[in-house]
């Protein structure tokens, strides 16, 4: 399968190992492939320089953002959120229609330093502006609420046994990520919360998540909702 992902960074790149490792072309999407390749400094959780990180993954190919959505069947934004719209943009409206986005960034905004604010909520979700940015494609909000190794590998917390949330307007693109995330990553549990518009919920719950990685040192954590 042709997956697009949006983004360098951590959440980037794990999720474009994993999906390379299990056989699919991953084409990661950037917005200065040259500047990108000559970055020098390792990433802000310790991930190698990026360059190294792509010779060490041939399954993965770099490009700029266009690239990667024009020639996806999936795309994956996992820019962070202050980068998610103008990714979007730049990645093209042509390229994004009808396709499946699978949206996992979060408004996080870190001007104040930490722990960050949102810059997005209550009213309205990055979700939100996702989906009227690209009104002809089916955005699925989902994976935010967890951190990057254990989107990849949900066992590694109580083998598996929490949730995933998902929102969007289309039930049929949110039946196909479930199927997705199972097959790509052993997710088994998961909840529909609704349309685009209930996104602001799994993005206004990343406060309450930041200060649960404080108190317990970790951010191996999630939530298994019990009715």
């Amino acid at each position: 399968m042709n997956i697009g992902m949006l983004g360098t960074g951590v959440v980037g790149q794990t999720i474009a190992a994993k999906l390379a490792e299990n056989g699919h072309a991953v084409t990661v999407g950037t917005r200065d492939v040259s500047q990108t390749l000559a970055r020098t400094e390792p990433g802000a959780y310790g991930q190698p320089v990026f360059s190294a990180w792509l010779k060490e993954h041939p399954g993965v190919s770099l490009g700029s953002f266009a690239d990667a959505a024009r020639q996806a069947e999936v795309v994956i934004n996992a820019t962070s959120g202050d980068g998610a719209l103008e990714a979007i943009a730049l990645a093209g409206a042509s390229n994004l229609n009808s396709k499946i986005i699978i949206d996992i960034s979060n408004p996080l905004d870190f001007s104040q330093g930490m722990p960050p604010s949102l810059s997005v909520c209550n009213t309205d979700s990055l979700g939100e502006q996702i989906q009227r940015a690209c009104p002809e494609a089916k955005v699925v909000k989902t994976l935010n609420t967890v951190t990057a190794s254990l989107m990849v590998n949900p066992r590694r917390l109580a083998d598996g046994e929490h949730h995933l949330f998902l929102s969007g307007n289309d039930v049929e693109a949110k039946a196909q990520v479930v199927d997705w995330l199972k097959e790509w990553f052993g997710w088994k549990h998961f909840i529909d919360l609704g349309d685009i518009t209930t996104a602001r919920g799994p993005e206004m719950y990343l406060p309450l998540w930041l200060r649960l990685w404080g108190a317990l040192g970790t951010g191996m954590l999630n939530i298994q909702v019990i009715k």
